[in-house]
């Protein structure tokens, strides 16, 4: 049995911070929290010599980065650069998203990931699949011509997958509430997204079983005062889950305020959405033979249409609480423990507790990323 301790940072177990802890770690989980005076001497300890030791970040919508696109290239060396790429920030759980394209690029997508989950690439715990069941009518970069609806050939093979976590995007307005509680009931999250749907339409998908919504007020009809629409029906849920990125130019910053208000504590957190330029990668790509260039911030297609972020976790924990005024606690639960919940993993992530996965990230006092565990095997330093 591999057994350590982390010492000589301040402890945040994913609700609270703690001083003067030790976590002892066997085998890859977190065995026990102890008093730092009071450690066995027998432990190997590393001193950390200060900064934050918190969860590891978890990025239920990363498309790509560090140079590298799954919808480009569906393959396992894909992912396990992506998986790399977003380590360093501090993410050590990922889903590898693709999005809307031909059935035999979403298809060896997922394949690439149930291989790699059988090759143990650290980090990756399932896939999201983005569309193709969409809302041609709010589309964003997603190719029009591969928008189709959902054929239960489609439901049979989505229920089959061996990826981990299957997290599905669809369009309320576009998938019918049967065909959601059909994906629900096999143990596929469901999350609403690109679609012009009303609220009833999105409130009759969340009865049956969709669990969130994904990257809220982006590419979803927007509340008025008399249809509040997918984002009315999002922000007064109670239950659902809300993904959202906080990077400055996806969602204004008082958008991002308001959401934060409206939301239940818990059901608001971090993604990414990030593409190929993040992570170190090159300023642009093409996307489905589209060039897609990173301007003042921004990815863009020709024609200014967003086209995800080049976003890190580390980055949008920053933001929230540099630009928002969001409690330094609060953020890194939006960005280890709620995307756990929402994905059903809450009891093995998203905390510093025995019995967790040792996935971890030091953080700096200016929440600079340092060093990451995942399943208790250092990242180099």
């Amino acid at each position: 049995m591999k057994r350590f301790a982390l010492t000589g940072a301040r402890l945040f177990d994913g609700e609270q911070f703690h001083d003067g802890m030790a976590v002892v770690i066997a085998d890859g989980r977190i065995e026990k929290l102890v008093t730092a005076s009071k450690l066995d001497g027998a432990i190997t300890a590393t001193d950390l010599a200060g900064g934050i030791l918190a969860p590891g970040f978890i990025d239920a919508q990363v498309n790509g980065g560090g140079g590298a696109l799954l919808n480009g290239d569906p393959s396992i060396a894909t992912i396990r650069r992506m998986a790399e790429a977003y380590r360093v920030f501090g993410t050590t759980s990922l889903l590898p998203t693709v999005i809307t394209d031909a059935p035999e690029i979403i298809r060896a997508a997922a394949e690439a990931v149930a291989r790699a989950r059988r090759e143990n690439v650290p980090g990756v715990i399932g896939i999201h699949i983005e569309g193709p069941f969409l809302d041609p009518r709010r589309q964003g970069a997603h190719p029009p011509e591969h928008i189709r609806e959902i054929t239960p050939a489609d439901i049979a093979w989505l229920k089959e997958l061996d990826c981990g976590i299957v997290l599905l995007t669809v369009a309320p307005s576009h998938v019918s509430p049967d065909a959601i509680r059909e994906l629900s009931a096999a143990g596929i999250i469901v999350s609403l997204g690109h679609s012009d749907a009303t609220a009833r339409e999105a409130n009759a998908a969340l009865a049956a079983g969709a669990r969130g919504f994904t990257h809220l007020y982006n590419a979803m009809s927007q509340l008025q005062h008399r249809e509040p629409g997918m984002v009315g029906a999002a922000l007064a849920d109670r239950e659902s889950y809300c993904g959202i990125i906080a990077d400055g130019h996806h969602v204004d910053p008082l958008a991002l305020k308001v959401a934060l208000a409206a939301k239940p504590r818990g059901r608001l957190f971090l993604v990414t959405d990030a593409m190929p330029p993040a992570a170190g990668g090159p300023p642009s790509f093409e996307l489905q033979g589209r060039k897609i260039t990173a301007r003042n911030g921004r990815l863009e297609l020709d024609n200014a249409t967003l086209a995800g972020s080049i976003l890190t976790m580390d980055e949008a924990v920053r933001y929230c609480v540099d630009q928002l005024g969001v409690d330094l606690a609060e953020a890194l639960r939006m960005a280890a423990l709620y995307p756990a919940a929402f994905l059903r993993k809450d009891r093995e992530l998203g905390r510093i507790l025995p019995g967790y996965c040792a996935n971890l990230v030091h953080l700096t006092d200016d929440l600079a990323v340092e060093r990451t565990w995942i399943d208790g095997v250092a990242s180099s330093s």
